[in-house]
């Protein structure tokens, strides 16, 4: 009978082996890739050619300067206004129902392509054409949405 195993003796590698077994890892995935690293020395030499990498050691370097004056830019009052108005207007356009806006700008689409039909003839509107015009459904509808629309904006002015 086969004695009994009372201590594992493990294959310590020395610093050197380590180093070493790394260094030929190194060389087998350099060997197998080396069509895909060939393309990245020529990106690589192309983007030093073009003066990229010296372009990017130089804001790196000076990338508190750089802050400094894009957070200087952003606090001036008109980006700051800019801001705010965009806020707002997503504001109001978030609490518009969709399909009011989508029933408008289609309404304002159709009024465009009418009023383009009409623009070259060069004819002028008459008081009488004017009241006329209010008899026709489409033409009153769009008056009274306008006028509803100004009663509307009044109130919210007060």
């Amino acid at each position: 009978m086969a004695a009994p195993i009372t201590s594992i003796k493990w294959n310590e590698l020395t610093p050197q082996e380590i180093k070493q077994n790394k260094l030929g890892e190194l060389q087998s995935l350099i060997a197998e890739q080396d069509q895909a690293l060939n393309k990245i020395l020529e990106i690589t030499g192309e983007l030093d050619d073009a003066g990229v990498f010296d372009a990017l050691k130089a804001m790196v370097k000076a990338k508190a300067d750089i802050a400094k004056i894009a957070v200087d830019q952003a606090s001036r009052d008109p980006v700051t206004n800019i801001i705010n108005h965009v806020l707002y207007a997503t504001s109001v356009i978030s609490s518009i129902d969709p399909d009011v806006t989508a029933k408008l700008a289609a309404s304002v689409k159709s009024g465009l392509n009418e009023a383009e039909l009409y623009s070259g003839n060069g004819q002028k509107v008459s008081i009488f054409q004017l009241m006329t015009a209010l008899n026709d459904p489409d033409t009153n509808r769009a008056v009274k949405f306008g006028l509803d629309f100004l009663k509307g904006m009044g109130k919210g002015l007060e």
